[in-house]
């Protein structure tokens, strides 16, 4: 089984073991809300626990696969785009899962995009309060 297809079936069971062993060690967490990346497995492992909760009804609808530049160089990287759709307090959310896989096979980057504003902006409260619950933010 390959990491995207591991990583798929880790939120589709909502298992959060599953994910021990995809991400790289220093991999970079790009939100929709937040200017700078969560680095470090760690803390987007932290972050999974909270979105697996948040989101209702989540489901993958599609899946594209190519390459594409990584971060800030021009190294292009064997890259994942998983289409979700899903609900989070009475919202639909349409949005996509980005994962960027380094030389070793792990994921590098990931990044999440979701729309519309109101559901964005919906995902954001629920976060962050789910973050502050865990005392993973303030």
């Amino acid at each position: 089984m390959t990491t995207v297809e591991r990583f798929r079936a880790a939120v589709e069971a909502r298992d959060l073991a599953a994910f021990d062993g995809l991400f790289s060690p220093d991999v970079r967490f790009y939100s929709p809300v937040k200017f700078t990346p969560i680095e470090g497995a760690q803390a987007v492992n932290g972050l999974l626990r909270v979105l697996l909760r948040t989101f209702e009804d989540f489901r993958y609808v599609g899946q594209l696969t190519g390459e594409a530049e990584i971060g800030s160089t021009s190294r292009p990287v064997e890259s994942h785009i998983l289409i979700f759709r899903a609900t989070v307090r009475g919202k639909q959310i349409h949005g996509l899962d980005l994962l960027q896989l380094g030389d070793d096979g792990l994921i590098e980057e990931f990044t999440v995009m979701v729309r519309p504003l109101s559901a964005v902006t919906t995902l954001s409260e629920s976060v962050v309060a789910g973050l502050a619950a865990d005392g993973i933010a303030p």
